[in-house]
């Protein structure tokens, strides 16, 4: 997803030089090793496509400064576990799907599917969530919280004023870009490429408890926010079952570890992150979670 705004930038990156000498602790999640049914990775040639949930903004080592693209993001630690025979990541900060076919201005990344031709056999896709209005939705959900008392549900009221649910038709009227995406994919790759949607990570507590202070929003607005991810995240499963892709889960991988808990429990950031990451993203133990559900995917027997 997009970056949130000016604030988040400056306290993300205020965070990564407090946080920059902290390592690993216990709890980080490993890859999973790969199993019987698992890729001959030398013989795969991967290409990633994604937003910011995939590029891992902030993460050390940024390799690409206008996309805020880590080497640590979940396809460079899939790569680096199973080694493929050639891989390639354009995945970029505020990514839409009109990104793919596309370059995103001031970002120095062409077309993300320029990346993918009729030798890769292994393509990853990571988006949506710039195209319901991340960054506005959570920018609305903080300032509508101000002055906000217990009970109080200040963006789900604004956003289903009417009787009409707003995201939702945001999130429908996004599923026909992704299968688009996904019947671009299929034209450029390999015949017998395999494609995994990856989803969205757990960003909240399901009830709330916890999460004004880490994320700056009414507790009972958090409910509403998590439902709609589960939304989103339902409908790029039904679309890359749809298309023949696989669907990647992260939500169950990083349930426990939300931006809401403690933070050595935490493997997605806040309002103001305590390790080096994006404000509302991923950090490194995220990142590491979702290389561990992806490639536990990849290991998969194929059908």
């Amino acid at each position: 997803m997009a970056g949130f705004g000016r604030h988040g930038i400056r306290s993300a990156l205020a965070a990564l030089a407090v946080s920059a000498a902290l390592t690993a602790g216990s709890g980080v999640p490993a890859v999973a090793a790969p199993g019987p049914g698992a890729p001959k990775a030398a013989s795969e040639h991967y290409v990633s496509l994604g937003d910011s949930y995939t590029s891992g903004p902030l993460i050390p080592a940024q390799v690409h400064w206008p996309c805020l693209r880590s080497n640590r993001n979940y396809p460079s630690l899939a790569h680096q576990e199973l080694g493929f025979g050639s891989f390639t990541d354009v995945s970029c900060g505020g990514a839409k799907t009109d990104d793919m076919w596309s370059p995103q201005p001031g970002k120095d990344n062409p077309a993300q599917l320029d990346a993918v031709g009729k030798d890769t056999t292994l393509v990853s896709l990571g988006i949506g969530g710039n195209d319901i209005g991340f960054d506005e939705i959570i920018g609305n959900c903080i300032r509508l919280a101000a002055g906000s008392k217990p009970g109080d549900k200040p963006c789900e009221d604004f956003y289903t004023e009417g009787g009409t649910d707003r995201l939702a038709e945001r999130i429908a009227a996004t599923a026909p870009k992704v299968a688009a995406v996904l019947a671009g994919i299929r034209e450029r790759a390999a015949r017998h490429a395999r494609v995994l949607v990856v989803g969205f990570p757990a960003l909240a507590t399901e009830d709330g408890r916890n999460c004004r202070l880490s994320l700056g929003m009414a507790n009972d607005d958090v409910p509403y926010l998590v439902a709609t991810e589960k939304r989103l995240n339902a409908m790029l499963r039904q679309q890359a079952e749809s298309a023949g892709a696989r669907y990647v889960d992260t939500y169950g991988a990083t349930t426990g570890h939300d931006a809401c808990q403690a933070p050595r429990d935490r493997w997605i950031e806040g309002l103001i992150p305590l390790r080096p990451a994006l404000a509302f993203h991923p950090n490194d133990r995220g990142e590491q979670a979702m290389a561990g559900a992806f490639v536990e995917e990849l290991a998969r027997p194929r059908h």
